[in-house]
């Protein structure tokens, strides 16, 4: 009977310890936050409160959006425990100068974050919140691994391919109620960046869709991230032509050839006029950002004329676009 007692007794003395922690973590913010305040409070104009929750696969870019949102003007805070999300959101809504935060959680919550859709369910109730996930394919998530050389956060025991498929299961929930889904696995840092400004800009408009112009060779199967796909086989192929084998639609001579057909320039302009017709609409229905692949046999000469081609022309009516050229020869 002893032996309990002292063992209850612990438990009590453990929790009043995590109790007191959670506490001074929380006068640490609300200072923090009074700072803050006085500091920016000339800086910009307020705005509506809001709360965005970043959260997402390890290695998907989660403090380069941070960053993003901090260079915004939003009061930022990484890895904030999830029982301190409604204090934290009471703050920002009771503060007059500092009215719109992001904070990054992920599974560095551990068994907590079974708690997370409750804990989001209640903060709604009483401050504008947004949840945003960002996530990379497999193989990309390995390569960002492998370059940085830091481990998994959910340990050292897997290999670095199953801890991502166990934590890509364990996410799952908070992908399925999120607002806006990511897919990073083919953005640098800069490209997340503009990104993110384009989505949580206040300013922004119809014209900060990001859009992917890719080609991509049929032998190799369909791109799985293309919203919208053209086949160019039925133009002329240059592979045909012993001097423009070697080259790729990026070179001066294949790019005249293709041209040379009247069917290329009617394709090109009839494509053009198709998506300046569905950009606007898919911005009002939410989407931001469209992957539009373009492919031939290869991927080496047509595909990447046209999609080149094409994001010159979207660029020159002032959408934001990158192109992308999958399976052209390096």
């Amino acid at each position: 009977m002893t032996g309990t007692v002292k063992k209850r007794q612990s438990k009590r003395n453990t929790a009043v310890a995590r109790g007191k922690k959670l506490t001074a973590d929380g006068d640490g913010i609300v200072a923090s936050l009074a700072r803050r305040g006085r500091s920016d409070e000339a800086k910009r104009p307020l705005a509506e409160n809001e709360l965005v929750i970043v959260t997402g696969m390890s290695g998907s870019g989660k403090l380069s959006a941070l960053k993003a949102f901090e260079d915004l003007g939003y009061y930022s805070v990484d890895n904030l425990p999830i029982d301190l999300i409604p204090a934290f959101a009471d703050l920002i809504r009771q503060s007059p100068e500092t009215n719109r935060a992001a904070l990054v959680i992920d599974v560095r919550e551990g068994s907590h974050l079974d708690r997370f859709p409750e804990i989001l369910r209640k903060v709604r109730r009483t401050t504008s919140t947004r949840l945003l996930f960002l996530e990379a394919s497999e193989e990309a998530l390995l390569r960002r691994f492998s370059e940085t050389r830091r481990p998994h956060p959910l340990g050292r025991i897997d290999t670095i391919r199953r801890s991502i498929q166990s934590e890509r299961k364990l996410l799952e929930p908070l992908r399925n109620i999120a607002d806006v889904c990511i897919d990073t696995t083919n953005f640098n840092v800069h490209e997340l960046r503009a990104h993110i400004n384009g989505l949580f800009q206040p300013e922004s408009g119809e014209k900060n869709l990001l859009i992917s112009s890719i080609s991509f060779g049929y032998k190799n199967g369909v791109p799985q991230e293309a919203d919208l796909v053209f086949d160019v086989r039925f133009l002329p192929n240059p592979h045909f032509i012993p001097e423009f084998r070697p080259l790729t639609g990026q070179d001066e001579k294949v790019v005249r050839y293709i041209n040379r057909f009247p069917e290329t320039k009617e394709f090109i302009q009839k494509v053009h006029d198709l998506l300046l017709f569905l950009l606007p609409h898919y911005v009002q229905e939410g989407k931001s950002y469209l992957s539009v692949a373009f492919g031939c046999t290869g991927g080496q000469h047509r595909s990447v004329m046209i999609a080149e081609k094409m994001q010159a022309l979207l660029q020159a009516d002032g959408y934001q676009v990158k192109c992308l050229h999958r399976d052209m020869p390096r």
